[in-house]
Formats: structure tokens, C-alpha cells, sequence
């Protein structure tokens, strides 16, 4: 640093990247303040009203100062350098940002706060620990679980299952080898990651970890056709969510000259999938006011997941995982996978079947995923409009009637059609037979298991 710089930085005096002192009493504070914070440069020399005083820089300040901040956990990274100004010398101790975050000194935890070092309250040092990944939500032991007492042998039995492993070894020896529980005085205790994959019910423990599913009548979401809070363990939330988008989701009919018809849904349902997958592995679930919720539009399905942002996250770019034993469950059953690309994949999904790519937005606090309609399945139904209002205009009005009952239904009888129409069975055999000349509709079976379908 040249005199010119020192001058300048001493008429702006304290801020966010500059403390002034005049000795080193308190220098620690200051040290993990710039390290928890962006950095910064403390000078060494100066008293409050911005006079050069100076000081006497030997090798033992130095070590001093150098052991000050070694002191700190974990260690701070300094290095200083001396400038001599009006015939006198400052120390400039320069504070790297901290690598390893949150650091800590002999008095506590502080931040920079403006042209302050401010000790952290308990809170604070909390969501400081959390921003930081130092503390992960499925690692801690949950306190309130007994076991065996709260503990669903099925789940597991279940889980093990899906993912080849044995169950020939004992609970007690297979939960700590997935790494969601541990032994402590012959006792078991699991993690809430454990809690949230095999309690009888865990949201008894996680209440925050309900599935919210919403479908809506209108596209502003004002009025409400179906609500559910789906419970569960994890996996069994991602399948009931599923089940939930399968039974509103629309389906097309392709016929291609094969026995079986093509059924091309509204939306992707293995691209949904994944984003609900990825919605319940990497929310925040430190954050107790929220639930991931999927909401069913009548032109879109938006997934909202309660998130933190994470340090230095490019979308599409960055993989993280937040959960990593949430994360490494559902990997070993072949929900995703650990190293947290789902992203990429929903995209290559959605691309290889050419349909629009999820819109996907983002804050610090949440994470919304909108799906549109597949292109194939519009097309096709737009086709089947065109085709379907030159049908109409060939069939009489009992005809109409049976083709709506089919395709509300499946297929119609004989007598179905009889009831339906209020005609003899003769009638209902001739127009039914008509409808099949015209290719509208085909015959199945014979004798009393014979029906008709599109």
C-alpha cells in the first residue's frame, strides 16, 4: 500500500473492510469478524479520532499477533505488511475471508456488521452454522424418537427391498450401516434422517415434512377441486404425490396399427417425478413454517420447495446436495441419485421427448419448478377435436351420447346403450354397428362379454 492509499483510507475511516486500532487489544474479535464476513484490513498504529500514533513493529508483535490468530478456530489466515506515514509506522494485519466458515475466537462468534465486529446471539450463530453447512438437519439425532417404540420394521423391511439389500441382519445392525442411527449404552438412536425413512410416523417428529397437493379449477388458483397433506415417510411421499398427479393428469389415445394403443400423457410424469423427488431431498427442513407444495393448474403444475440458496449456486451448473443422508437413502432405492444433477436430468427428459424444458425460478428462501403440457400430447388432442367435430356431424344424437359414455367410460354395451338411449336392442345394434362401419368405434368379445371402445 502507497502513502496515497493510506491517506485515503484513513479520511474514510472504519467500515465494512477497515477497523482502526491503536493497539492489539481486542484484535481477535476483529480477526473472525473479517474472516466470517468478506475480509478486511485492520491498522494497527491509529487511534479513534483518525491520529497516527504508531507503533514500534518488532518480530515478537508480529508473533503475537500471528499466534492471535492461529488461536482462532479454525485458524485465521493473516499476513501484514508496514507502512511508515508523517515518520511513523502502521501495521496492517490483512484478514483473508474465511474458507472453513463459521470462526471463532476465545470471546465468541462475530460478524461484521457496517464498521462493527458484532458477537453473534445463539440464534445467529445457529443460522450462521446452517448457511455454512456445518450443520445438516438429517445428521442430527432426533431426541424425541424411541426406538423401537416409534420404529416401522415395515419401512424398512420395504426400503430394503427396493434396494437389493439383505434383511437377514438385525434392525439394530442394519440402521447404523445406512447411517441413520447410532448405538450409545445399549440404546439406538436415530437420526432425522432415519426418523423421516422409518418411524411409524414421522411427521409425529417432522410435522413440517407434509406433502401439500392442490388442484385448481381456475389458472389463478382461487378455486379448490382437491386438497391433500400427504404423510408418510419420504419415499412414500414421493408416491403418493405421484399418485395424486396420475389421477388429474390427462390421457391421450394413439392408435398406430398395433394391438395396444399409445397413451400420451398431459405432462411428463418421470420428469414431475424427479422434480418431486428433488423437492423433498433437498428442502431446508430447519424451516418449520412451509411445505413443499405441488399445485395442479388446468395448464400447468408449479412444485414449490422451501430452500435455502446456496453459497456460489449456478443453475444447471452447480450440484449440491443438503441432505446427504436423505440423499443417499433415496440414491440406494433408486430415487435420483447422491451426486445432485436432477436438474440436468429433468431437462434431458423433457428434451428427449421434445416437450417444453421446465421453467424453473428461484430466491433465497424458495425453489419453483413449473411444467407445461407435452407438445405430443397437444397436438393430439387438438387433432382428436378436429376429428372429433367431424364425427359429430355424422352421428345422430343417441350416437353421441354413446360416444361420450365411452369416453368417460371405457366401453358400452348392448344394453348400456339400450338404457342410455331408451331404444330397442335392435336400434341399439344397428347404430352401434354403425359407429363401428364408420371406424368410430370397434367391437370386442362376443356373446354377453361383447362391448365396444374407441
Amino acid at each position: 500500500m502507497n502513502p496515497e492509499e493510506f491517506a485515503m483510507l484513513l479520511q474514510e475511516g472504519e467500515g465494512y473492510k477497515i477497523e482502526i486500532k491503536e493497539g492489539i487489544s481486542g484484535i481477535d474479535k476483529d480477526m473472525v469478524a473479517f474472516a466470517n464476513s468478506s475480509g478486511g484490513r485492520i491498522f494497527i498504529g491509529i487511534t479513534d479520532d483518525k491520529q497516527i500514533k504508531g507503533i514500534n513493529i518488532t518480530n515478537k508483535l508480529k508473533t503475537q499477533i500471528q499466534d492471535i490468530a492461529n488461536n482462532c478456530r479454525p485458524k485465521v489466515k493473516i499476513f501484514m505488511e508496514k507502512i511508515e506515514f508523517d515518520n511513523k509506522d502502521v501495521l496492517i494485519v490483512n484478514v483473508r475471508v474465511g474458507e472453513d466458515k463459521p470462526y471463532e475466537c476465545s470471546s465468541g462468534f462475530y460478524k461484521r456488521i457496517g464498521a462493527i465486529s458484532q458477537k453473534l446471539t445463539r440464534d445467529e450463530i445457529m443460522e450462521f452454522f446452517k448457511s455454512e453447512g456445518k450443520i445438516r438437519f438429517d445428521e442430527l439425532i432426533n431426541e424425541k424418537f424411541i426406538y423401537p417404540l416409534d420404529f416401522d420394521k415395515e419401512k424398512l423391511d420395504t426400503f430394503l427391498e427396493l434396494a437389493g439389500l439383505s434383511k437377514t441382519l438385525s434392525p439394530e445392525k442394519i440402521l447404523p450401516s445406512l447411517g441413520v442411527a447410532e448405538k450409545q449404552e445399549n440404546r439406538i438412536y436415530l437420526n432425522n434422517a432415519g426418523v423421516l425413512f422409518f418411524a411409524d410416523d414421522p411427521q409425529k417428529f417432522v410435522p413440517w415434512s407434509v406433502f401439500t397437493v392442490v388442484l385448481f379449477k381456475d389458472r389463478e388458483g382461487v378455486d379448490i377441486i382437491d386438497r391433500k397433506e400427504i404423510r408418510g415417510s419420504l419415499f412414500e411421499i414421493v408416491d403418493k404425490v405421484m399418485d395424486f398427479v396420475k389421477l388429474y393428469t390427462k390421457v391421450a389415445y394413439k392408435f398406430t396399427g398395433k394391438p395396444k394403443r399409445e397413451e400420451i400423457y398431459e405432462y411428463l410424469l418421470e420428469a414431475i417425478r424427479e422434480a418431486v423427488i428433488n423437492s423433498v431431498m433437498h428442502r431446508d427442513y430447519f424451516e418449520k413454517g412451509h411445505n413443499n407444495i405441488l399445485r395442479f393448474f388446468p395448464d400447468r403444475i408449479l412444485i414449490e420447495n422451501v430452500w435455502i440458496e446456496p453459497k456460489g449456486f449456478e443453475l444447471g451448473k452447480t450440484t449440491f446436495r443438503r441432505n446427504h443422508i436423505i440423499s443417499d437413502l433415496f440414491a440406494r432405492i433408486g430415487f435420483g441419485e447422491k451426486l445432485g444433477s436432477g436438474i440436468l436430468r429433468m431437462r434431458n427428459i423433457c428434451k428427449n421427448a421434445k416437450a417444453p424444458e421446465p421453467m424453473i425460478e428461484y430466491n433465497e428462501s424458495y425453489f419453483w419448478i413449473t411444467f407445461k403440457p407435452s407438445r405430443k400430447y397437444v397436438r393430439l388432442t387438438l387433432e382428436e377435436e378436429i376429428k372429433l367435430k367431424d364425427t359429430l356431424e355424422i352421428l345422430n344424437e343417441r350416437q353421441k351420447k354413446a360416444l361420450e359414455h365411452v369416453k368417460k367410460r371405457g366401453k358400452i354395451t348392448n344394453k348400456e346403450y339400450v338404457n342410455l338411449n331408451k331404444v330397442s336392442r335392435i336400434t341399439a345394434t344397428r347404430e352401434l354397428m354403425d359407429m363401428v362401419k364408420k371406424k368410430i368405434l370397434k367391437q370386442e368379445g362376443r356373446g354377453r362379454g361383447s362391448h365396444f371402445t374407441l
